[in-house]
């Protein structure tokens, strides 16, 4: 989104909290706004504040090679008040300074362009788009074609929903009349030929849905060899259905990034509008889960994946989501067998008893042993044995546990080459689930 916004302007406004530090968030909007090679201003707002401490963000942002005017640097910098207006007339005037030095001028007698912002399908209005226009002007009427999908503008309202008839350049607006929701980025071009603009969003949907065909992973001979040398490797496929194109792609996004090398997710398909029956018959053939955000399944639709037993999710909360599915995916892992060493006991005497086998008197240096553990005899350091108990005693009656301490006797099954000194491990098999 940062990156996107940052493509489409031509002066950057980075505002800043003067009570604050400089955030994450924010440091991320400066790269991107470098990396587009947009003019920067920074805004220090809430100067109002007893707190407020302009130069301690001067100084962050020096940190980061950004020196405003101020400190001897090349970016201008405000100190606003978003409560008492304070500073914004002055903030305005440096961005009039900033556009006059670009030179910025756009032809608002040509065509309009410009790029989509937004897109989502309302109830009652059908699908409405949020573009800025760049260029030209945009008049209610005019055939529009914006990424594979055209028509005509119905109506167009500005940022406070009221009707308007045109917009000039660098004006944003809400459309109606695109056959569908283009994708935020995607440019729009106002055509002159209805005709001309429907072919060019037939083929470049034909192009688009080639290219999904072809980014399609086909299964190799190395990529079957790594699954093997993994040894339990899963996919699981994902349908994502949205009512804004931007939240679809940072959950696409999101979802994508929880892929291991265990588990792979795939988003085999993601679209704006409500969860359809043919999402579902696309779920079913492939084994994929519908995840639907802020949006609900039609009635036919909700049938057929009772039918179909398909797992629909819905959500309202990006994180939800992620957590969700993360949790799935870690109940499809297998669970990890480790080993827990339970106690350490020191072989003290043996005795040799025919038709039992030799015969330790212990004692149990550390932990607790239990009847069922594994052991292992180690001499010097060397793991000579690996088996299990073959009877533990206290005096001469039979015990489940022996404690730290206590003394001991035992027989180990099937193997009677144990020594004074030998110490004998004792250890449990424990399954750790495994987690992402």
């Amino acid at each position: 989104m940062r990156a996107r916004g940052a493509q489409v302007t031509d002066v950057v406004i980075i505002v800043i909290a003067a009570d604050d530090n400089v955030m994450p968030q924010t440091k991320e909007a400066i790269n991107h706004a470098q990396a587009a090679g947009v003019p920067i201003i920074f805004a220090f707002n809430k100067v109002d504040r007893d707190t407020a401490n302009t130069d301690n963000l001067r100084n962050e942002l020096s940190q980061m090679d950004i020196l405003v005017e101020e400190w001897g640097g090349k970016f201008q910098s405000q100190e606003v008040s978003a409560k008492t207006g304070q500073g914004v007339q002055d903030l305005l005037e440096k961005v009039l300074l900033e556009a006059e030095l670009l030179e910025l001028k756009a032809n608002p007698e040509r065509n309009a362009k410009g790029a989509v912002i937004e897109s989502e399908l309302d109830k009652g209005r059908g699908y409405v788009s949020t573009l800025l226009v760049q260029s030209g002007t945009m008049k209610v009427g005019d055939v529009i074609l914006a990424g594979p999908h055209s028509g005509k503008v119905k109506a167009m309202f500005n940022e406070r929903g009221q009707d308007v008839t045109e917009a000039g350049p660098s004006i944003p607006v809400s459309v109606l009349g695109l056959s569908g929701a283009p994708n935020a980025g995607d440019t729009f071009n106002i055509m002159d030929d209805e005709r001309e603009a429907r072919n060019i969003a037939a083929k470049r949907l034909q192009l688009q849905r080639e290219q999904g065909t072809r980014v399609k992973k086909h299964i190799t001979l190395d990529e079957i060899g790594r699954r093997i040398a993994i040894g339990d490797f899963q996919e699981l496929n994902v349908i994502v259905k949205g009512d804004v194109d931007g939240s679809i792609e940072a959950l696409s996004d999101s979802l994508l990034k929880l892929s291991t090398e265990q588990i792979q997710v795939n988003i085999i398909h993601k679209s704006v509008g409500a969860i359809t029956e043919s999402d579902i018959m696309l779920a079913a053939a492939s084994d994929a889960i519908v995840i639907g955000f802020q949006v609900r399944p039609s009635v036919n639709a909700r049938k057929i994946a009772e039918v179909e037993e398909i797992d629909i999710r819905l959500y309202s909360i990006i994180y939800d989501a992620i957590e969700e599915l993360k949790s799935a995916m870690e109940g499809m892992l297998k669970a990890k067998i480790e080993e827990q060493v339970t106690a350490s006991i020191e072989i003290r005497e043996t005795f040799r008893i025919s038709k039992v086998g030799t015969i330790a008197g212990c004692m149990v240096l550390d932990g607790k042993v239990h009847r069922h553990n594994k052991i292992r005899v180690i001499r010097d350091g060397i793991v000579v044995f690996t088996g299990a108990l073959g009877s533990l005693k206290r005096f001469k009656d039979d015990v489940k546990e022996v404690a730290r301490g206590y003394e001991c006797g035992l027989n180990i099954d099937r193997y009677n080459d144990i020594k004074e000194g030998d110490i004998i491990e004792a250890y449990e098999e424990v399954e750790v689930k495994q987690t992402l």
